[in-house]
């Protein structure tokens, strides 16, 4: 189906809710993560309409790849949208994790957690698109695109807002509105919420390859005095390097030829996967992490880039996204039928106590890990290997390490459970 087709059947007109609202609630962006709320409260009763400021074709074409983990699978299972997913994205069964050229080598399987599998690697489309197609099944849910937020005027009862929609200015009332737009939030920033972190040394460069040899459903991540380092399978026997380094030194590698690139490359990656092509462009971004000192106020609540930012070493910004999603759905659906104000700041703060400590967790952890392996001092060498060593042969430690990644230790939201 054409993108414009499927616009025209998503945006099909609602009427005025029964509270006098245009909506129950408006979802600024339409990211993997905006989506997901919003797919989630297809059977809430809530009248939705999500607002994207990028044409589906600037949407769907972003050169991004991710790590899905296992608790992100089960939300989009009990969505409904995981059947469509799965065949697109590829699966692995085998984690290394290594220090270096330090010989000893963590492997994990799925036989450490119990499951049929350890996480998953997908491309952006391969996420965005089944979700844009999900919504066509959600007659509770408008699809704005491409529209963008100009104002937000904040009542005692709801939210006005101001669209620009094609160059026409249009105003809708909300109950309550979600800030999925990114770490750079301009919901967030015109509400006044204040954000605390850094940027890091590194900067990160991401680029596909294709190996010769099998990449064997295995992800590796290699810690180098520098940065960590990357690999993760995809589908069709194509990897996605995901390279962190020092700002000048990755600014270096992105201004080298192909050949000279590929080279730098094949002595970081190893030659256990044979002869590397490089496929499309390489990009780089600076690294950072950052968490809101709030995640709501009266009527507006932050998730994904919005309310946080993580290292990219474990793949974590993402999943910690869409489990904001699962579990915002999870506390607005129970709020509604309870027949309470969506909008109110007592029930939103169910969403804050819930997703910002455990939030917090995943930026610690990925932070721990960056600066205890970019680095040379001996005393942070031996202690890391030490930690390697455990990891490798105690089982409740790799165990810990493992549902952690993967999602598995925290409250898990009720529609992953399903």
């Amino acid at each position: 189906m054409a993108l414009e087709q499927r616009n025209q059947n998503i945006s099909r007109p609602l009427t005025l809710n029964k509270s006098g609202f245009d909506y129950d609630l408006a979802i600024a962006g339409g990211g993997i993560v905006g989506l997901s709320l919003a797919c989630a409260l297809k059977d809430s009763g809530l009248s939705v309409v999500v607002i994207e400021a990028k044409p589906h074709s600037v949407a769907a074409a972003k050169g991004q790849a991710y790590a899905v983990s296992l608790l992100s699978s089960s939300i989009f299972k009990g969505i409904g949208v995981w059947d469509k997913i799965l065949p697109q994205i590829a699966t692995f069964h085998h984690i290394r994790l290594s220090d270096a050229d330090y010989p000893d080598v963590v492997q994990f399987q799925p036989a450490d957690l119990g499951t049929e599998a350890l996480g998953y690697v997908a491309e952006h489309q391969a996420l965005l698109t089944p979700l844009q197609e999900f919504l066509q099944q959600c007659p509770n849910v408008k699809y704005l695109c491409p529209a963008q937020v100009v104002k937000t005027d904040y009542q005692a009862d709801g939210v006005e807002i101001e669209l620009n929609i094609g160059g026409e200015l249009q105003t809708i009332r909300t109950s309550l509105i979600v800030a999925a737009d990114g770490a750079r939030s301009r919901i967030r920033e015109a509400a006044g919420i204040k954000t605390h972190g850094w940027q890091y040394w590194q900067s990160c460069i991401v680029a596909f390859v294709k190996p010769e040899k099998s990449h064997n459903d295995t992800a590796h991540e290699r810690f180098w005095p520098s940065g960590p380092f990357a690999i993760l399978p995809l589908p069709g026997n194509r990897c996605r390097i995901v390279w962190t380094a020092p700002h000048e030194e990755a600014k270096a590698l992105v201004a080298l030829d192909d050949e000279q690139f590929l080279a730098q490359l094949s002595r970081r990656y190893g030659q256990h996967m044979g002869r590397l092509e490089l496929e499309g462009d390489r990009f780089m971004f600076p690294v950072q992490l950052m968490q809101s000192d709030r995640y709501v106020l009266p009527r507006l609540a932050l998730i994904g880039d919005a309310a946080h930012c993580c290292h990219p070493v474990g793949g974590q910004g993402l999943n910690m996204g869409i489990r904001d999603a699962a579990a915002l759905a999870q506390v607005l659906q129970s709020a509604y039928k309870q027949q309470e104000d969506i909008g109110n700041l007592q029930v939103l703060k169910r969403y804050e106590h819930w997703r910002k400590q455990e939030n917090l967790t995943i930026l610690g952890f990925t932070d721990l890990l960056d600066r205890m392996f970019s680095n040379n001092w001996l005393p942070i060498v031996v202690i890391r290997r030490i930690g390697l060593w455990m990891l490798q042969r105690v089982s409740p430690v790799k165990t810990y390490a493992l549902q952690l990644m993967t999602g598995l230790r925290g409250r898990s939201p009720e529609i992953a459970q399903r």
